[in-house]
This record gives structure tokens, sequence and C-alpha cells, in this order.
């Protein structure tokens, strides 16, 4: 994996949960009990993707310009991407992306919830 910080950077978001999913075998992070990333392994065990929730139009481009940022893996193709984590995606846009999606699920929930998990 090209992103050794990866875990430790989705678990430092505030109020991030993380659990393992078995059957899926995907590692997944969570605020206020909505997915906002998933490290999902392939069939030999080892992590593999990286997926989070972006807006549409910036998955849209995305892809067009990285061959490493695929349509979510298991999920709604125009609000989820996946990123290869063997691929050659810069560090620093992983790192946004990892905000920005953390921002966005955060966001879709009701202020008061949002008040409650950042402890406001």
């Amino acid at each position: 994996m090209h992103y050794p910080w990866l875990y430790e950077e989705l678990a430092a978001k505030p109020a991030a949960t993380q659990d393992f999913k078995e059957e899926w075998q995907w590692t997944r992070f969570q605020i206020g009990g909505k997915l906002f990333a998933a490290i999902c392994k392939d069939e030999t065990g080892r992590d593999s993707l990286l997926t989070l929730k972006l807006p549409p139009e910036e998955n849209r481009f995305l892809r067009e310009q990285y061959e490493d940022i695929l349509p979510g893996y298991y999920c709604n193709k125009e609000h989820w991407s996946s990123i290869r984590l063997e691929g050659a995606v810069p560090d620093n846009l992983v790192r946004e992306l990892i905000e920005t999606s953390y921002r966005l699920v955060l966001s879709g929930l009701s202020k008061k919830k949002q008040r409650e998990l950042l402890g406001e």
C-alpha cells in the first residue's frame, strides 16, 4: 500500500468510528453511523481500494484525470469513487479527498447531530 498513513488519517477525524465488516472484507470509517470511507481488501486479504463519497461532478473529473480512481466499488457509482491503494494518486490529493468525503457526510447529518458528535 502506497499510503502507510491511511488508517491513522481516517481514524483521526473528529468523532469517526472504525469497524470491520467481515462479510464484505471492508474496514469502515463512519461519522454518526454514516459511512465516509472504506478500505476494501482483495481476494488475498490485502488492502486494495479506498472508497470515498464525493460530489458527482468531482467524481467524474477525477476519474478522467487518474486511471487509479474508479467508480465506487459496490457503491452508488455517481456518489462514490474508489482509489487503488497500489496506484499513483498523489498523497496530498488522497488526503484532500478524505477530508472532502468526511465533510460531505458530516454535513448531511442534522445540525443537532453534528453539534452532539463534535462536542459543540
